[in-house]
Order: C-alpha cells, then structure tokens, then sequence
C-alpha cells in the first residue's frame, strides 16, 4: 500500500490507562495518600479513576474513543481533574516511570485477598513495585488475530519504548537510564515482550501452564508487554513509562493503533511475524530503556544500530497510510518532531535537575502532568 493510499475499514475503537505517583508538596517523596485523591476527583470522573496496588499509586482511563480529538480531550480531562484534586489536599501529581525521590521501601500495598495472595507469591518483587506506566488498549475482538498482531508487535517495542522514556531517577540518584522503570519489571516471571503463540489457544495453554506453576496469581498478573486484554475485546499493549505529559500520552497512543492496524492488515493476509532472536530482542531494549531517544537503537530485526530518532520517524511512515486514513498524520508528524526537540521525561527530568536537584525535578514534573493538552486535534 501506497503512502498516498488509505484502509478502507473503520479506525478500531482504542483506549488509555494512565498511572500516577502521589507525593507530598513540601518534602517531594511519594506518599499513601492516592485514596484521599481518588475519592476528590471520583465526583468528576467517576468510574474513570481508581486505586492501584500500592497506596502511592492511582489510575485514570478513558473511555473507548474512536477519535484522536475523544482520546485527547478525555487524558487532558482526566489530568487536570486529578491534579486538582491533588492539590486541594497539599499534594502533587506526578506522572513519572519512577519517582525522583526514594519513597518506603516496600512500597505500602492496598488490602485485600487478591494483594495478598501477591504478597506471598511475588514476595521481594514488591519492594520496586511502585512504578508507573502508559497502556494503550486497541479494540480488536478476534482472539487469534490479537495474538497474531501480537507477535509482529514485538520487534517495534523497544521504539515504542524510547517514545515515553520517563524514570532516570531512582533512590535519589539518576541511574544512567533513560527508563529504569524498564530493567526493574522483566525480573516479574512474566513481564517484559512476550513470546510468540500460534493461536489464542496457544497463548491460553501457556497462560495456563504458567498459572499452575505458581507464577501468576490470576491472568490480571499476566505483565507482558503487549497481551489480549483479560476483560475486554482488545489488545493492551504495556511497554511505555507513564508519559510525561498529555501531548506525549496521545501521540504515542495513535501511533500504537496506527500500528496495530498496519500488523492486523499484515497478519490478516496471512503474513509471517519477525523471526527476532530473543537475545536481540533483550539487547535492543536495554538500548531503547538506557538511551532513550537521545541515543543509538538497536534494530532487532536487522541487528544493527540506527539513531533512536531516525528509528521513530521510521514507525510513522511505517503507519503514515494508516494516519492518513484517520486524519492524524500532521499532528503526528508535528509531534514527533516536537518530542525530539523538547526531548522525552528522562531528559527533562534531568534539565531540571541540572537547575535545582530532585526538588526542582518534582515541581516541574507536576507542572507537566497538569499542563493541558496543547498538539492539537484532526479537523
């Protein structure tokens, strides 16, 4: 297909959740407070924001949209209501990978059987649980086609990865990394890209196999980066950190349907996945979670090194039919162009460091979780 050609069939519905560290505004550390927010803004968003596993930790998620512009005005929403709501109570929102400054170890967990059946399970994991991501959920209702997508997904994560790199710093201390959030989840015995399936069946059985060895406590613990949804009609794909801001957030959820809807129509012709060696795999997501956007990716089809940019600016003209077709490529392309210039969290983490230490990296990361949603939405 032609750049100049569009898909003929409907964009699918698509959707976001979206994680969020409480911290306190004097001292800056993340506390458990994320109840008292949740229960403020529940009045304005209703089912749309909840808890999460740590008291630290709350969640907001949209609707399905089937537009650029639904997607867009229900993040920008859903942030200024929580920050707000945050605020009325002395404390800060954050949307971050992981916070600047080091809060309890172990982070204090929500109760309930569910969370202590993880407890025994996952035992130590729990101690780095207080993370933050980005997830994007595609509607796709075919099973088997979700697993199909799924697996050509897998070589185009660790670019999707550099897109929200959010969480240099960790313990008080800036790692090196660009997404440190990124090397701590894959020690989960089932977390980081998933491996190939045959068929839904497949991934049933495996999912399954993985149960009845005690590594999941239920298929809500299922972590992988891109898995079918457990509740919905869809495929979630997990890989970004919490993005910085709102512009952020839906830029790289219309790639990620953007790109869903190029593998369904790749996968549905009968096409093969990437035949991706999982130690390339490992190695171009260390680059992707080291770097960033501000480095050398690795290819992990081809294994060769390419610039983290000129990787992104290939993925949109990967999609740029399906853009196309939805009326977003220009905001795309303005906003890509933009993130590389303004650079992802890790480097404006670490700008604002530079000016005023991890104090300075909290204010001016509250400042952007709260920042209204500023591309721009598709005539």
């Amino acid at each position: 297909m032609s750049a100049t050609q569009q898909p003929s069939q409907a964009p699918p519905r698509f959707g976001v959740e979206e994680e969020f560290l409480v911290v306190d505004a004097a001292t800056r550390a993340p506390v458990p407070r994320a109840a008292e927010v949740v229960e403020k803004a529940s009045a304005t968003l209703g089912a749309r924001v909840s808890g999460e596993i740590t008291t630290l930790q709350l969640e907001t998620r949209t609707d399905p949209c089937t537009t650029m512009a639904e997607l867009a005005g229900q993040i920008g929403q859903a942030r200024a209501v929580v920050a707000a709501a945050a605020d009325a109570v002395g404390l800060r929102l954050l949307s971050v990978g992981s916070s600047p400054v080091a809060g309890a170890v172990p982070p204090p967990m929500t109760t309930g059987p569910r969370q202590t059946r993880g407890i025994e399970t996952f035992r130590g994991l729990h101690d780095e649980l207080a993370i933050c991501a980005l997830h994007v959920h595609v509607e796709l209702p075919d099973r088997d086609l979700a697993v199909a997508v799924s697996n050509h997904l897998r070589p185009h994560l660790p670019v999707l990865l550099t897109l929200t790199a959010n969480s240099p710093y960790w313990d008080d201390r800036d790692t090196g990394y660009a997404s440190w959030r990124t090397m701590t989840w894959p020690r989960w015995p089932v977390a980081g890209p998933p491996p190939c399936f045959d068929s839904a069946a497949h991934y049933d059985q495996v999912v399954d196999t993985l149960q009845e060895a005690g590594a999941l406590v239920d298929r809500g613990t299922v972590f992988w980066d891109v898995r079918p949804s457990a509740n919905h009609p869809t495929l979630e794909v997990r890989v970004a950190d919490a993005a910085l801001t709102a512009d952020a957030a839906v830029l790289y959820a219309v790639l990620v349907r953007a790109l869903v809807m190029h593998l369904a129509a790749v996968a549905g012709r009968g096409g093969p996945a990437p035949d991706v060696p999982g130690e390339l795999l490992r190695a171009a997501y260390w680059r992707a979670a080291r770097d960033g956007l501000d480095g050398d990716g690795l290819d992990p089809v081809t294994g060769r090194l390419r610039p983290a940019p000129e990787l992104a600016r290939a993925l949109v003209a990967l999609v740029e039919p399906q853009l196309r077709a939805n009326g977003e490529h220009e905001l795309v392309v303005a906003g890509l162009d933009r993130l590389l210039e303004e650079g992802t969290g890790a480097r404006r983490q670490r700008a604002a460091a530079r000016l005023g230490g991890l104090a300075a990296i909290v204010d001016h990361v509250a400042e952007l979780t709260a920042r209204p949603y500023e591309l721009g939405n598709p005539a």
